[in-house]
């Protein structure tokens, strides 16, 4: 690329190359996701607070779906998702003292549908270090408002470095997940596909179903978030044989081009849309179409399969070079920025659990190194709701100890036993149910209790 003036000149191997990426490799926005602060909607009376908050998302959001358009028109960029985060609604909904906040997920719906958003996520609590009365009603009301919506997203925060893990609220939220994949489980419980539990929440994730609008952002923002597996995966071919760190090298300097296409999107997305430009996540969000998987970018790197051994640690460096070539390209990235392993929503991950070349505790492993944690797997139906939240404990003792984002996204498939297949649709995918180690966990998950913050997490 040369420069002439104020104008930018891009050689024909550089305009074939974006052209690829677009065509080809299967390059997109994968979301541009406003979120939107309600603090200002909390008020005693229930039906008040929820008018509210239906004039301030219909005011700020109105236009982002066009906006999304325009710009996948003007710009040749595909922007798959448009969605909506808002502040978690147990801050806002307390003060109603309601006894169930459902409506408030019916209210979020309604708004997702009327201005064709593909999800809402913010039905959601941050119970780290306690639970308040509001966060308990929030809690107890999941399964039904995620069975009763279609678009909404509910996450709770559980743990926190500082803080240490919440085990009172692990055991109520492996709970949740039976109660939620029991209230839709005539849709294959699609309802714990759109629940998350998590320690270290970002604040400012433009992906669902964690994302949430925190309470420290400002009152609107615009976040994005760009995914380019296949991209990254044409450009590890190019180094089929090469050293590891040339191989390194070269996902960095891609991971950097995929960055600079998202911060233009989301300026301008917020330019148009009038409100502040949040954060650019990089993080590589496989879909189950082929050629669009982490996976096989895994594989690409020398495995046979992903789960072989040798994954942890080419998942790490990926997951890392990912994050060096974004933040050359921008100040603004955040949210989760790496490498996402769910196995329902990749098409590589779900050949590698068909081949047994992965399970579960490999993928617990691999999660020490990449974005998130134990994402969209589906499990037995007759699963324990201990085991769940044991499964969860593990989880978050990763993302506390090494002071990084942990989430668990797990799905009891009723009636189902390992091998089956759970179909969720859409981006969701569909995914071979795991086995799950059978040997109980229930009286240390019936301590209840806190697990303290680690030492190192003392750095003031």
């Amino acid at each position: 690329m040369m420069t002439r003036g104020s104008f930018m000149l891009f050689s024909p191997v550089e305009i074939q190359e974006t052209v690829n990426m677009f065509m080809r490799q299967k390059l997109d926005v994968r979301a541009i996701t406003m979120g939107i602060s309600l603090r200002d909607c909390a008020c005693e009376d229930g039906k008040k607070s929820r008018q509210k908050m239906y004039d301030k998302i219909m005011k700020y959001a109105g236009n982002l779906v066009k906006v999304g358009r325009d710009i996948e028109t003007e710009f040749g960029v595909p922007i798959i998702n448009k969605r909506i985060s808002v502040t978690p609604i147990s801050l806002v909904a307390e003060a109603s003292g309601e006894k169930s906040y459902a409506e408030w997920a019916v209210t979020l719906d309604k708004i997702a549908k009327e201005l064709e958003v593909d999800f809402v996520g913010g039905y959601s609590a941050l119970v780290q270090k306690g639970m308040t009365p509001g966060d308990k009603v929030l809690i107890d009301s999941i399964p039904e408002a995620l069975a009763i919506t279609d678009r909404v997203c509910s996450s709770v925060n559980v743990g926190t470095t500082k803080s240490g893990i919440n085990m009172n609220a692990v055991k109520l939220m492996g709970e949740t997940v039976k109660r939620t994949a029991e209230a839709t489980k005539d849709r294959g419980a699609i309802g714990c596909a759109k629940l998350v539990v998590f320690t270290n929440a970002p604040e400012d994730n433009p992906f669902m179903a964690g994302a949430f609008h925190g309470p420290g952002e400002g009152d609107a923002v615009i976040n994005v978030g760009v995914s380019g597996p296949g991209v990254i995966l044409a450009a590890a071919k190019e180094y089929k044989g090469k050293p590891i760190d040339e191989l390194a090298d070269g996902i960095k300097k891609m991971a950097f081009k995929i960055t600079r296409m998202g911060q233009l999107v989301g300026t301008e997305a917020a330019k148009r849309l009038g409100v502040d430009f949040g954060i650019l996540d990089l993080s590589l969000a496989p879909t189950p179409a082929v050629g669009d998987s982490v996976a096989r970018i895994l594989e690409e790197c020398g495995l046979e399969g992903a789960g072989a051994p040798g994954t942890t640690a080419a998942l790490a460096m990926l997951t890392d070079m990912v994050k060096k070539g974004g933040v050359m390209a921008s100040t603004s990235v955040g949210g989760l920025s790496g490498a996402f392993i769910p196995v329902s929503e990749d098409e590589g991950m779900i050949n590698a659990v068909k081949q047994h070349s992965i399970n579960l505790e490999k993928l617990e492993a691999m999660t020490c190194v990449c974005s998130v944690g134990l994402d969209m797997i589906a499990i037995p139906g007759d699963t324990t709701a201990t085991t769940i939240s044991g499964i969860m404990a593990d989880e978050m003792a990763i993302g506390m100890v090494n002071n990084k984002t942990t989430a668990v996204r797990l799905i009891p498939a009723p009636g189902k036993k390992p091998g089956d297949w759970v179909e969720f649709g859409g981006l969701l995918g569909g995914a071979p149910v795991m086995a799950v180690n059978t040997f109980s966990c229930a009286d240390f998950i019936n301590r209840g209790g806190r697990i303290p913050a680690p030492i190192h997490s003392f750095r003031n």
